[in-house]
Order: C-alpha cells, then structure tokens, then sequence
C-alpha cells in the first residue's frame, strides 16, 4: 500500500522557456516588405465589427454615390498612410514602449482600412490606384521622424491625427444626408483617432514647431485632391 506522500500531485516540469529569435536586416526587410504589400494589395481583416453593423443601404443617386465614393476613397487612402507613418515610425522607434504604442495603433488603423474597403465596395467603388505612392511616401516620412527621436516621433502622431479629426468632421458635414452607413464608420474612426492622439500625448509627445504642421497640411490636401477622384 502506497504512503500518503506517494499519493502527492508531482508538479510537472516547468515549460523550457523559448528564445526569441532577433531579425536580422534581411527579416526585418522582408517583414515590412510584406506589411506594405498586406496593406497595398491585400484584404486587411478588421478585429472588430463594422460600426455600420445591420444599417440599411441607403438609396443614393449616382451624384450622391460618386461624391459618398469619393469622401471613402480619402479616408482609405489615408489609413493606407496611417499604415506606413505607424510602421515606418515603429521601425526606428528607440524606446520598446513607443514601438509597442505605434504598432498598437497601426492595429486600430487596419481595422479603418478594412471598413472604409468594405464600404467602397458596397458603394461600388474602388480603393485609389496611387496607394503603392501613397504608402511608400508615408512609409518614409514616419522613417524621417522616428529618427529625429521618441518625443518628436509621438509628436509626429499627435499632429496627424488632429488634422485627421478636422477632415473626418469635414466629411461627416458632407456625405449624402441618407449614407448612415458610410457616417457611422466615419464616426468610430473619429474616437479611435483622437484616443491615439491622447495617447500619444501622455507618453510624452513634443509640440511639433512652425512649419510642420503646415507642410503636413498641403500634404493631406494634395492627397485629398487627388484621391477623392482616383
């Protein structure tokens, strides 16, 4: 007959912990070269549902769609830019935590790019044809600000999604009175932009100085201009 002791649980062996493989350049090369391609290309897949969930489909007319596609095709092409700001940024991030925060909303921003996707094609629309410009412009940019440092990299976010607020509230003004829909995403992306912002700002964001701010500006005007048509 066995002892109580004999009877005791014996604890299993802890797991062997596993290493963490560092990339090299090569990975890494490799690693962006298939986000940009995922988000260029691809069909991102949204984490959450879709705000416009069971809204109806309102009944435009062909002005009213075309001016609807036009305002979604913006919105798409920006989150592709968010894409490559947030990944181009990430990559020469200093600090873990400011990597961890940019990926984090790179995440948010994918879930925009699959909603304002899957609304221009319920508008029977298309996403713009210069997305591969638009990324690897961004892409760049978010590389020159993330090397100037951490402070000025989450500037760089806080100072983009301000301006992204200002034209959400431009678009939300303008879409077709009856495209519920196509409103209701406009609205989440609205709160998610501004909490990246706030984010951003309390892990320690610097002013960006005269004139970024600007510049930044005329840029997302061109993009708008030309966007809003191809």
């Amino acid at each position: 007959m066995s002892s109580p002791a004999s009877r005791l649980p014996v604890p299993l062996p802890a797991p062997a912990r596993r290493s963490q493989r560092r990339l090299d350049p090569v990975d890494r090369l490799l690693v962006e070269a298939q986000r940009a391609l995922d988000t260029v290309f691809g069909q991102p897949l949204a984490s959450r549902p879709n705000p416009a969930g069971d809204l109806p489909r309102a009944e435009l007319d062909p002005a009213q769609r075309r001016h609807a596609a036009g305002l979604m095709r913006i919105n798409h092409v920006g989150e592709v830019c968010a894409q490559g700001l947030y990944y181009g940024q990430a990559a020469v991030a200093r600090e873990q935590s400011t990597r961890e925060h940019l990926l984090e909303a790179a995440q948010e921003e994918t879930d925009h790019l699959a909603w304002c996707a899957e609304r221009l094609r319920e508008l029977d629309s298309r996403p713009s044809v210069f997305n591969p410009l638009w990324y690897g412009g961004s892409y760049a940019l978010g590389v020159l600000a993330g090397l100037r440092g951490d402070g000025w990299n989450l500037g760089f976010v806080v100072e983009t999604e301000r301006q992204v607020e200002a034209h959400l509230d431009e678009h939300l003004e303008s879409l077709p009175e009856g495209d519920q829909r196509s409103r209701e995403i406009l609205r989440q992306m609205k709160i998610d932009e501004a909490r990246h912002a706030d984010n951003a700002e309390q892990a320690g964001a610097r002013v960006l100085p005269p004139p970024i701010p600007g510049l930044m500006a005329a840029a997302s005007k061109f993009m708008k201009t030309v966007a809003y048509r191809l």
